[in-house]
């Protein structure tokens, strides 16, 4: 049967959605502000993939673009129902469920709102556990095919005469690039819907079970508070299985807000032998060892907190902060189709200006 998400639900989806957002994966107050709207709206409703038909229709819904701070964004919940809901008109026929791209600070709860709106359920799948900088890479294995799909962008900064809708169809590899053009449009973060498939495909290429994970975190974390921080952080590896790959202070910050929606760059944490670099784009991506030797890659999930614990976005970084990086590696979390499909890869190295691909699908390194 499925699980009723009510309020109380909202904390822990946001605070362990913030584990996984590997320094991305939206704001904080914005899940908050989703998660409230869809409660008071409806009854939001958590199912397996197993719960809904085979060929019941799944479409991800998502926000696209880099909001560290850096750009004047505006998205109201409106936007994601309105997202989904020219989504289904064009399709022409209803969506029974609503999965999310990955999860994140309020990207866990992106299904939410117009899961409730639209009379469909919110599907315990995700297309990536952790947070990533492209559609791509949360895909569940449409980005290396040729076949037409349907996205949809709603959103923008109202004051500022930067609101957009667009429904764009082909190829998702091409179509991508489009919505993070228009993420940039509208301010730098817009609300989409993607990639209606049948609940068959959902089956055998998201990473099932991401929401109910993040959620378990999010309530050990929050049981764990009262104890202090040390509880928090052992609380946040007991749960996962991670561990703190490293910390010291932040000694640089180099991270640029791209015209394609990126924030791209370096963190360093520490100097001399103990240095280690975090290499960004939108999230954490990889760390590099004072020697250059690679210690974590995506589809890993790397993550920086504060002393107390408490996640930290690329945005809320600066010289001189303490931090801790906590490591998931990626055999102890399960993976979709498109974190393992090799043409996601090639515009993020060349973006980033490092090697992702070769970590990310060996099996050994």
């Amino acid at each position: 049967m499925g699980r009723i998400l009510t309020e109380k639900d909202i904390e822990p989806a946001v605070r362990g959605g913030s584990v996984y957002a590997a320094g991305g994966g939206g704001w904080a107050d914005h899940g908050r502000m989703l998660g409230g709207a869809a409660v008071r709206l409806g009854r939001p409703e958590l199912v397996t993939i197993d719960e809904l038909a085979p060929e019941a229709i799944i479409a991800t819904a998502a926000a696209i673009g880099a909001p560290a701070g850096t750009t004047a964004w505006e998205m109201q919940g409106i936007d994601y129902v309105k997202a989904a809901q020219l989504l289904q008109k064009e399709l022409g026929k209803p969506i029974a469920g609503f999965m999310v791209g990955q999860n994140g600070r309020s990207s866990t709860l992106n299904g939410w709102l117009p899961a409730v709106a639209l009379g469909a359920k919110v599907v315990d799948a995700v297309g990536d556990i952790r947070a990533h900088p492209t559609g791509d890479m949360g895909s569940i294995g449409l980005a290396g095919l040729s076949a037409p799909t349907i996205q949809t962008a709603v959103g923008g900064n109202r004051a500022e005469g930067r609101y957009i809708e667009l429904v764009v169809r082909g190829a998702t590899a091409r179509v991508s690039p489009v919505l993070r053009t228009a993420a940039d449009m509208s301010g730098g973060f817009i609300a989409s819907c993607r990639a209606p498939v049948t609940a068959r495909y959902v089956q055998r290429h998201a990473a099932l079970g991401g929401i109910s994970r993040a959620l378990t975190l999010g309530e050990a974390i929050l049981d764990a508070e009262p104890r202090g921080a040390a509880a928090v952080i052992d609380a946040i590896c007991r749960t996962t299985g991670g561990r703190i790959l490293v910390e010291g202070e932040i000694t640089r910050k180099a991270v640029v807000y791209t015209r394609e929606a990126f924030d791209i760059g370096t963190i360093t944490i520490g100097s001399g032998p103990g240095r280690a670099t975090l290499h960004v784009m939108n999230e954490y991506m990889a760390v590099d060892d004072a020697e250059g030797q690679r210690v974590a890659t995506f589809p890993d999930v790397i993550t920086t907190l504060d002393p107390a614990g408490e996640p930290l976005s690329v945005g809320q970084l600066h010289e001189g902060m303490a931090v801790l990086v906590f490591h998931i590696p990626k055999t102890l979390i399960p993976l979709g189709s498109s974190v393992l499909d090799p043409t996601v890869y090639p515009p993020v190295e060349q973006a980033m200006g490092i090697e992702i691909a070769r970590y990310a699908l060996s099996t050994t390194v």
